[in-house]
């Protein structure tokens, strides 16, 4: 058994309060971030050219009071309308550099969520089949929806706010000092209180939103799972089980959520308190400076409103730090999302598959899901060119897993699969995949119409192909008497057809690719024995000159197979054709005696 054995079956969902790594989270989106350094410089002079015009404001409001003369009873208007015109003027501009800011905030964080979407995107696409067994959709889903939603805000807000409040609380300190030294003095007594109760907060809240990011996508995986399933759970009358269930994980989702906005909005209010316990003390000391003469009316106006401007950006940056910790929870998520390890690479030597024969050989083949679970053992086939394998026995036994080792969704532990005398792994996966047609036990259509669904798995085929496609499948008719015919739209997942014509529908497609070698995993489980038997004799035409496997619980369906696999945990117990295995009164006699007693 190889040592990565069981890592084609790994969740993505796992859970720790432990803190995240902010570092590695920083510098994976700044790779994103660094791929728009143009339009990233831009921000950043707009950034510092719109708060600087803002600073200059209340050292203009100052002068203006100071032109006002209570000793002497009179007021300089013209010095204060001048310095009032100025602050209007600066003000505006700092309005408009700051609107121009926020428009080109959010066309570079649309940029990235769109490349760190089209990113994940690959990397599904690039993942194992084992990834999706393992890992809930909704949760999946949630990734790349409400994960990138949460990353996209971040950046085209609070990223912007951080960076403009560095700027304000900078310039306003400078100022501050060069206005008056002593009551800077004042002010350090609460500034390190307020940045070590922040970064306390910070520690405590961080892994608080990435609990809640988890819950979150249980949820939406929870509810995908029981929306899709909606109509076998009214069948078996489970509404008040899943209502039970559906409580008790909302319930964890809002009591994490809950608690990480409980601390997260702790953080504002806290922070204010101290700012304006700084803006009393500077009050009271402003106050006996300009009795001694230290200090203007005007000076003691414009220190207190730096130092609103150099408290108000540390309360915001606590206020939307749960906004900030969301986001780097939110952002993980998605990175480890993309860190997944996907399908292996083929061999440096993989060659394509092509003018394929169909010859196929199993040689002492043992493989399982889990490490400590070996499902198939020293398993042993040879399927001749053309031939009609069909491959049977109870529930459980390893037949769809014999398909999942052909296709290579997965890899044999010990052994080899060979095609045309070559081992499997010496092919890419591609030329091996597009060599084999198959159909699931579950059928998949996507929304669009009937043509489009029978044509998917070939390239530029013709109307005339999918038609002939159609009726050897014999649903052609059924397409005439729809309203648009081949033109009808499939409703998402093709929920506005049958259960047995969807099936047909995924059978009509394998009939239409040139693939050498056939495969269907329970084809025919959904259709009545009527079509079944049309169904069959189409095949046998679709089957000429094709390696087939066939799975089916239905015996009836692979009487005229020519060889008969019979599979039970994991060991071939049975090999013949139909009369051969009749005639032993075994394990396959008792399963057909079963089915038609």
């Amino acid at each position: 058994m190889p040592a990565d054995a069981p890592a084609a079956k790994r969740k993505i969902s796992e859970k720790s309060d432990k803190p995240k790594d902010t570092k590695y989270v920083i510098q994976r989106l700044w790779k994103y971030v660094y791929q728009y350094k143009l339009l990233l410089s831009m921000a950043i002079i707009l950034t510092i050219v719109s708060n600087l015009l803002s600073l200059v404001g209340p050292m203009l409001s100052g002068y203006a009071i100071d032109a006002i003369q209570p000793g002497k009873g009179f007021v300089i208007f013209k010095t204060v309308f001048h310095y009032a015109v100025l602050m209007i003027i600066f003000y505006i501009l700092s309005s408009i550099l700051s609107y121009v800011l926020a428009v080109l905030m959010i066309h570079i964080s649309q940029k990235i969520v769109r490349q760190m979407r089209e990113d994940v995107f690959v990397k599904l696409v690039d993942l194992p089949v084992g990834f999706f067994d393992v890992n809930q959709a909704g949760d999946i889903i949630s990734r790349i929806s409400y994960d990138i939603d949460t990353i996209n805000t971040s950046l085209s807000t609070d990223v912007v706010q951080i960076c403009a409040s560095l700027i304000t609380v900078i310039g306003s300190f400078i100022m501050m000092i060069i206005i008056s030294p002593q009551l800077v003095l004042v002010m350090l007594v609460t500034i390190p209180l307020s940045i070590f109760y922040t970064r306390y907060m910070s520690k405590k809240v961080r892994p608080l939103f990435r609990k809640r990011s988890a819950k979150l996508g249980e949820l939406n995986g929870f509810t995908e799972e029981m929306v899709s399933g909606q109509k076998t759970i009214k069948a078996y009358a489970a509404e008040d089980t899943i209502m039970e269930r559906f409580d008790q994980v909302n319930k964890e989702a809002v009591e994490a959520y809950y608690s990480a906005e409980y601390y997260g909005s702790m953080v504002g209010p806290s922070v204010n308190f101290i700012n304006n316990l700084s803006l009393s003390l500077i009050t009271v000391f402003g106050a006996i400076l300009y009795l001694f003469g230290r200090m203007t009316l005007g000076n003691i106006s414009s220190f207190v409103l730096y130092s609103r401007k150099f408290s108000g950006p540390i309360n915001e940056a606590a206020n939307i730090i749960s906004e900030l910790q969301s986001a780097a929870a939110a952002a993980e998520r998605v990175f480890k999302l993309i860190d997944e390890q996907p399908e292996a690479l083929d061999r440096e030597q993989a060659k394509e598959l092509s003018e394929v024969s169909g010859d196929v050989v199993m040689k002492e083949v043992s493989f399982g899901y889990l490490p400590e679970k070996e499902i198939i053992k020293k398993l042993n086939l040879h399927a001749n060119p053309g031939s009609l394998t069909a491959i049977v026995g109870p529930t459980g036994a390893g037949k769809t897993t014999i398909i999942n080792l052909l296709m290579r969704f997965y890899d044999v532990w010990q052994g080899g699969i060979f095609v045309d005398h070559n081992d499997t792994r010496d092919y890419t996966r591609k030329s091996l995949r597009k060599s084999f047609a198959m159909v699931l036990q579950d059928t998949w259509l996507f929304q669009g119409t009937i043509f489009d669904n029978i044509a998917y798995g070939k390239e530029n085929a013709t109307k005339e192909e999918v038609i002939a496609a159609a009726k050897m499948a014999g649903i052609h008719s059924f397409i005439k008497r729809l309203p648009e015919g081949y033109e009808t739209i499939v409703n998402e997942d093709g929920i506005n057809i049958s259960k047995g014509q969807k099936q047909l529908l995924t059978i009509a497609r394998a009939m239409l690719l040139d693939a050498k070698m056939l495969i269907l995993d329970e084809a025919t489980s959904n259709v009545d024995t009527r079509t079944e038997i049309k169904i069959q004799q189409a095949m046998r035409k679709l089957m000429e000159d094709k390696t087939c496997f066939v799975i089916a619980h239905r015996l009836s369906t692979i009487q005229g197979a020519d060889n008969i696999l019979v599979v039970d945990q994991g060991n071939v117990v049975e090999q013949g054709n139909h009369q051969e295995l009749m005639k032993k009164e075994g394990f396959y006699y008792r399963l057909y005696q079963s089915q038609f007693e």
